[in-house]
């Protein structure tokens, strides 16, 4: 556990948690919770970034660039095209390689579009990119995302924003089982048992934004995830117990005097 890091691709980090950057009240909270959580990896949605901004502060002046490694994710595209073309403004502004890759195929649940985000991973792999494509559950796009190269694969929990937490764990745990890459939780996480119970699936790692940023007291919710996403690592290599239907006495029975 002393040098449990998480690698991805080229790229190592201390934490298993990354945050996002959106639905903040203040620039001032998001940093505030962006400290309190513990992450090396914060997301932030390039496209809705004016990276041509001379006079005016964007999102990524407020985020301490020796502290935190920038990870663009491609939100809003809902086409192959458009998110190559977010990703290559990412690099060509000097962000980093690192990319987390969106395609969405439906506006009312934001579920991806599989066949588009396979699509977007060949070519941005070629180009060189270290690609975090997010996804559904199904075994068979995680697997086929690793083959065409995909440094992790980030399957939902449950849908983005939600809250809802981990719907199917056993497809988590297929996932798991069918690829050699990291599996990074993305997408559902509502609170810091949701991110404890993720965590003690074995997945290597989880990627959260409102259940932080719409929290009460964000700061105070990010130091509460950075807690559950440890404990839970923790949990799991210790190993559960099995599960009984019926008691099982704490104490030996044998050699009681009553």
């Amino acid at each position: 556990m002393s040098e449990d890091f998480l690698k991805i691709g080229s790229y190592t980090f201390k934490s298993r948690l990354i945050i996002g950057t959106g639905k903040y009240r203040t620039n001032e909270e998001m940093v505030q919770a962006m400290d309190a959580s513990g992450a090396d990896m914060i997301t932030v949605a390039i496209g809705r970034v004016d990276l041509d901004s001379k006079n005016e502060k964007t999102i990524l002046d407020f985020i301490d660039r020796d502290k935190f490694t920038i990870l663009p994710n491609t939100a809003g595209a809902y086409t192959a095209e458009d998110a190559i073309r977010i990703s290559r403004l990412a690099q060509a502004a000097g962000i980093g390689n690192l990319v987390k890759l969106e395609v969405i195929g439906d506006k009312k649940t934001l579920l991806p579009d599989t066949e588009g985000l396979l699509e977007a991973t060949k070519v941005l792999v070629k180009e060189g990119f270290t690609v975090m494509p997010y996804t559904n559950d199904d075994l068979i796009v995680a697997k086929r995302l690793e083959d065409a190269g995909a440094a992790c694969v980030m399957p939902l929990a449950s849908p983005i924003g939600s809250g809802r937490g981990i719907q199917s764990p056993l497809n988590i745990k297929f996932i798991q089982e069918a690829v050699s890459c990291p599996v990074i939780v993305d997408a559902g996480v509502g609170t810091a048992s949701d991110a404890a119970v993720a965590m003690e699936l074995g997945v290597d790692g989880i990627l959260m934004n409102t259940a932080i940023a719409l929290a009460d007291d964000a700061p105070l919710m990010a130091s509460a995830m950075k807690d559950a996403v440890n404990a839970g690592r923790k949990a799991f290599f210790a190993g559960r117990i099995p599960m009984k239907e019926y008691a099982s006495a704490s104490s030996p029975q044998e050699g009681l005097r009553i």
